[in-house]
C-alpha cells in the first residue's frame, strides 16, 4: 500500500514515520511538506477559502501519485481536511486526530488536550462528539524550542504544561511532534496519554484491510 503524507509544520514527519516503522513497517510512505500553511494560519489566526484550496491541491496532487489513502498530520486544519476528503471519496482520507480521539474516549470522557501550536487549541474540540468535556492546555514556547533544534527544553515545557490537566481521565498529545514527549507527560500527571502517530497508522491499516 502506498500512503501519502501531508505536513503543514516541518516536524511531524519523523514521528508518523516511527510510528509506521513500528505498526506497519510493509507500507510505502511519500511525504508532502508545506510548512508556509502553519505559519499562514499563525498569521491569519483563522482558516480562509485559500488554505482549503491549497489542501485540496496537495490532496489531488497525492492521489494523482497512486497513493491509495492519504493521512494529514496537521491537527489545526480539520475543515480543509474534511474538503479534502468529500472531494477524494471513497479514498480513505485521515485526520491527524481522529484515530487518536477514539482511542481517548475509550479511557475516560474527561480529556485534556495538550498542544504546541495555538491553531489546534482553536479548532480541535470541535472534532469531540457532543458530551465529552475537553481541557486544553497550550504548552507556550515549546514548538519555538523544537525549531532551535532544543529538544530537551521542548519536552520539558510540554511536561510542564500538561500538570494543569492533571485531573482529566485520559491527556491527548494534539501534534505529532509532541509524540516524542509522552513518557514525561505521562510522568507529570499520572494520566495514561495517548498520541497522534501511533492511533493513526492503526486506523489507517484497519481501514486498507491491511491489520
Amino acid at each position: 500500500m502506498r500512503i501519502a503524507l501531508i505536513h503543514a509544520l516541518r516536524h511531524s514527519p519523523p514521528p508518523i514515520e516511527a510510528a509506521f516503522r513500528t505498526e506497519w513497517p510493509e507500507a510505502r510512505l511519500m511525504n508532502l511538506l508545506d510548512d508556509s500553511l502553519s505559519a499562514d494560519l499563525a498569521r491569519d489566526g483563522a482558516l480562509t477559502p485559500a488554505m482549503t484550496g491549497r489542501f485540496r491541491t496537495l490532496a489531488r496532487y497525492a492521489a494523482g501519485t497512486g497513493a491509495d489513502a492519504i493521512l494529514f498530520s496537521c491537527s489545526a486544519f480539520g475543515p480543509c481536511i474534511d474538503a479534502c476528503a468529500r472531494d477524494l471519496s471513497p479514498m480513505p482520507v485521515l485526520k491527524p486526530n481522529e484515530a487518536a480521539i477514539e482511542e481517548a474516549l475509550a479511557i475516560g470522557r474527561k480529556v485534556g488536550l495538550l498542544a504546541t501550536f495555538p491553531g489546534t487549541i482553536a479548532s480541535m474540540p470541535a472534532e469531540f462528539p457532543a458530551g465529552v468535556e475537553v481541557v486544553t492546555s497550550l504548552a507556550e514556547g515549546a514548538l519555538a524550542a523544537m525549531d532551535a533544534g532544543d529538544l530537551e527544553r521542548h519536552d520539558r515545557l510540554a511536561a510542564e504544561a500538561s500538570r494543569r490537566l492533571r485531573d482529566c481521565d485520559v491527556i491527548l498529545l494534539g501534534q505529532f511532534s509532541l509524540a516524542r514527549a509522552a513518557g514525561m507527560v505521562a510522568a507529570a500527571t499520572g494520566r495514561p496519554v495517548v498520541t497522534t502517530p501511533g492511533s493513526a497508522v492503526r486506523k489507517m491499516k484497519a481501514l486498507l484491510g491491511a491489520a
